[in-house]
């Protein structure tokens, strides 16, 4: 049986890079609000009126924004799950920690060119964010597959 620790690298490794996906979303969240205004385009009245805008729901800025916003919601809660559930296979601390980190790149390269350049480049960074997913899922099921 794999002992997990609070002290071990490799889970501390995991916690950092949670945190950052965590504020991360958060970020997006407020980059979103940030686009709305500068716009003056925004989903309810009480908004509108507020800043003197106007009630607009498929203003292509703001939810390019929202669709990256909403990429990361399907994505790194998966990240949260598989993760964790890595840590307990016992994986090697030099290609967990890159994994976990190169998820976190993958992750910011898309918001970035998603919703900030609006580059095809955000491709890339979906993918090597979703295949990290897949790996870590598959390690976790040849690991405890022998359970069932």
């Amino acid at each position: 049986m794999v002992s997990i620790s609070l002290q071990d690298p490799v889970v501390q490794s995991y916690m950092v890079y949670s945190a950052i996906l965590a504020i991360k979303m958060f970020a997006v969240t407020f980059l979103t609000a940030k686009v709305r205004t500068s716009k003056k385009v925004f989903a309810n009245e009480e908004d509108a009126k507020n800043y003197n805008g106007q009630v607009k729901l498929n203003d292509p800025d703001v939810e390019r924004v929202r669709r990256a916003h909403l990429n990361d919601l399907e994505n790194i809660p998966a990240f949260w799950v598989l993760g964790a559930l890595y840590l307990t296979t016992g994986p090697s601390a030099f290609l967990a920690t890159m994994l976990f980190r190169l998820f976190t790149a993958g992750r910011i390269a898309h918001t970035v060119f998603y919703a900030i350049f609006q580059s095809p480049a955000r491709g890339l960074g979906f993918a090597s964010a979703f295949l990290i997913n897949i790996y870590m899922g598959l390690q976790v099921i040849l690991y405890y597959i022998s359970a069932l």
